[in-house]
């Protein structure tokens, strides 16, 4: 083969700035939320065990919760990565969305879809992320496959700082991860109202739709059932005063929002999504606290 040909057709196997570009938006590494939602769970998990585990060390505990890290970025980016190539018909549709690479044609699919499988070959496999991602084209109650996927991490974390000979305690995580899936459930429920105006257009399914003018009742309950399911889960694991003082603090900031969030008003929505970073975070700080004092208290090692 001729050299110039050689040249023209490595060329054309890299990516331009501009597809480049469109690789980052993509994995939405413009917007960490989606990282957020993934890994904080995961740390509630990785510190609750280090609180009940005496021989864990901090250092082991943070050194595990920052491992994480880039998996969970890993995760977050191949949902996204996949949401886009699978949904690029419908974004092009949708006001908020027609602005993404594969719409408006900043990227090729077929070249999207060799960098999906490009950082599937990094090491993270496609697990239930197709379930997810198109879980809108076919049920109205799409954040539940979201939330199974989402919070696996609580019993990744956990299991990750216990010794093989011992059992993992179910009867926390269990309640602990339904609970996160209940979460998951409220917030991305208001998120998609965002979109009902062209789902009904188009013909999609979203719980926004299904739920109407009952969303902020129905939000409630799940939030209320977010809430007690940590709670019972930190009563099982012998938490202390910083964990509840956390989760109660949590609790007020999202039910706050929640009733005050107009469904009608897509800003509304996107601000009260925005703000469940917020109320992990609070969580995590409450968990880390408790861990802490309660090992200078009994004058165990950190």
């Amino acid at each position: 083969m001729p050299i110039k040909a050689v040249r023209l057709a490595t060329s054309s196997l890299l990516p331009s700035p501009g597809e480049l570009q469109a690789c980052w938006e993509l994995c939405r590494l413009h917007n960490n939320i989606g990282f957020w939602v993934v890994w904080l769970p995961t740390a509630w998990s990785i510190f609750m065990a280090y609180h009940v585990q005496k021989e864990v060390s901090a250092s082991m505990a943070v050194a595990r919760a920052l491992l994480y890290v880039p998996l969970c970025f890993g995760i977050k980016s191949l949902i996204m990565t996949i949401d886009d190539i699978l949904d690029a018909d419908v974004d092009g549709l949708v006001e908020r969305t027609r602005g993404r690479p594969l719409p408006r044609g900043a990227i090729s699919t077929r070249r999207a879809w060799f960098f999906f499988f490009g950082q599937v070959l990094v090491g993270i496999g496609l697990a239930m992320y197709f379930l997810g991602a198109t879980a809108f084209r076919w049920t109205n109650l799409a954040p539940l496959p979201l939330g199974v996927m989402f919070n696996v991490g609580i019993f990744m974390g956990w299991a990750d700082l216990t010794p093989n000979e011992k059992e993992l305690p179910m009867n926390v995580l269990v309640p602990m991860y339904i609970g996160a899936c209940l979460w998951t459930f409220t917030y991305e429920t208001i998120y998609q109202h965002q979109d009902k105006v062209d789902d009904i257009k188009i013909g999609l399914h979203s719980p926004a739709l299904l739920l109407g003018r009952r969303t902020i009742p129905v939000c409630t309950a799940t939030a209320v059932g977010f809430f007690v399911l940590i709670s019972y889960a930190g009563f099982l694991n012998q938490q202390g005063i910083f964990y509840f003082a956390g989760v109660a603090l949590a609790f007020a900031r999202l039910i706050y929002f929640l009733l005050r969030v107009d469904i009608d008003k897509p800003q509304d929505c996107r601000d009260f999504f925005l703000d469940t970073i917020t109320v992990g975070q609070i969580i995590l700080s409450g968990i880390v606290l408790d861990a802490f004092f309660s090992r200078v208290l009994s004058g165990t090692a950190l």
